[in-house]
């Protein structure tokens, strides 16, 4: 249960309780400072002083902490990062770690949902996940924050064999609260907000996901028209062929908690207790095997063979066994088509696209085949008609303002 801190401009919510168990994220992956939960000084600085806002220190978990400092610390793509300083009633100095998000919309929706995600991960296994005390509108100022506790990374990411158990423990321990895949507030993946609806079919609730990717996706880049018809044989064929049979002919699929962002750079072993942890959670109750599908993009680290194995020991592969791979890949895409709107540069869209063709030419080819055959009668079958084509009107913007 949470309970709530006011002040005269915001409401807080902080976790029950003064001395939460597990601790935090947001330590840059290269970062090797060292820093004990409770030291008997104040480490040293890494970075320039760090102004906390007032409901920042309002906020922290133990009564009659005094505040001594904060400076920043580690690095976050959509945010800033903080190490806060504080004294203990009894005189020991415990560090905090702080993320402020500077933007009241996609900040809110990115600090509630990650302490929602790490509260609920944290119920199901302690030891695998950071706590986060609070979150709340800031003070003096547009913009939210997440404080949580301190915690020193050591390997990163977390190596394969203990964070495969940690993570199938999460899974197949978890308990949807409706019985249902969804969450209760809406969660991100990086700052896009991503469907979390209940929904009894996981058929529907990842076409529903997937769909509002791919929307933001082409709000941000433009109509792809060869896509669009591609992407209509994936939700009208491939969707169902490979996920209905989950949940049908007598099988089913429990929903599982997901991290829903784990990556190379969200997960390490504890430089302390060599315990794998996991950070900036965007949760869902989904289909396990969705959370893996973040790991088949060779860019990643966990992306290595020895990780997917190490899973698979603890958690067997959902029937039909033969239709495995075909689902990473689909599942792969919602991960793929983000990226492309959040690093516009990666190329991932036609990379996505590229993937949807693969599974459509096994799937259904004839229709495929049809899709292929209209647009190489009007020219347009490929990618670099969508860059020729927004590269032009750049060219004609940069004319006109000339």
């Amino acid at each position: 249960m949470a309970s709530q801190n006011t002040s005269d401009t915001s409401t807080v919510m902080v976790l029950d309780g003064t001395d939460p168990a597990i601790v935090t994220d947001y330590v840059h992956p290269h970062s090797r400072n060292s820093g004990r939960q409770e030291d008997s000084v104040v480490p040293p600085k890494t970075g320039g002083e760090f102004q906390v806002d007032d409901n920042v220190i309002a906020a922290l978990p133990v009564s009659g902490t005094k505040f001594v400092t904060a400076y920043h610390y580690g690095s976050s793509m959509w945010g800033l990062t903080a190490k806060v300083v504080t004294e203990l009633p009894g005189g020991n100095i415990r560090n905090y770690m702080l993320k402020v998000v500077p933007n009241e919309k996609p900040g809110r929706y990115m600090l509630e949902g990650e302490y929602e995600s790490a509260k609920a991960m944290h119920q199901v296994v302690p030891s695998f996940t950071p706590v986060a005390h609070a979150w709340g509108a800031l003070k003096n100022g547009p913009g939210y924050f997440l404080l949580s506790e301190f915690r020193d990374i050591g390997q990163q990411p977390a190596s394969p064999g203990r964070l495969a158990m940690r993570l199938a423990e999460l899974h197949r321990n978890s308990v949807s609260p409706t019985g249902k895949f969804g969450f209760h507030v809406t969660t991100c993946h990086g700052r896009i907000p991503q469907y979390v609806g209940w929904e009894s079919s996981w058929e529907v609730m990842f076409g529903k996901i997937l769909g509002r990717a791919m929307d933001i996706d082409e709000e941000t880049h433009g109509e792809w028209e060869e896509f669009n018809a591609v992407r209509k044989l994936l939700f009208d064929f491939v969707i169902p062929r490979l996920l209905r049979p989950l949940q049908s002919e007598g099988r089913n699929i429990k929903p599982c908690l997901i991290h829903g962002d784990l990556w190379d750079e969200n997960c390490a072993d504890d430089m302390r207790t060599g315990e794998p942890f996991a950070f900036d959670a965007g949760s869902v109750y989904a289909h396990n095997e969705y959370e893996i599908g973040y790991w088949r993009p060779v860019r990643h680290r966990l992306s290595h063979g020895t990780y997917v194995r190490a899973y698979k020991k603890h958690f067997p592969i959902s029937e039909p066994e033969e239709d495995w791979d075909a689902r990473n890949l689909l599942y792969s895409m919602r991960w793929n088509i983000s990226l492309s709107v959040l690093v516009p540069i990666s190329g991932q869209r036609k990379v996505v696209f590229d993937d949807m063709k693969i599974l459509c030419r096994d799937i259904c080819p004839d229709e495929l085949a049809k899709v292929e055959a209209q647009f190489t009668v009007t020219g347009k079958n490929d990618s670099t008609d969508v860059a020729d084509e927004e590269e032009e009107e750049e060219e004609e913007e940069e004319e006109e303002e000339t």
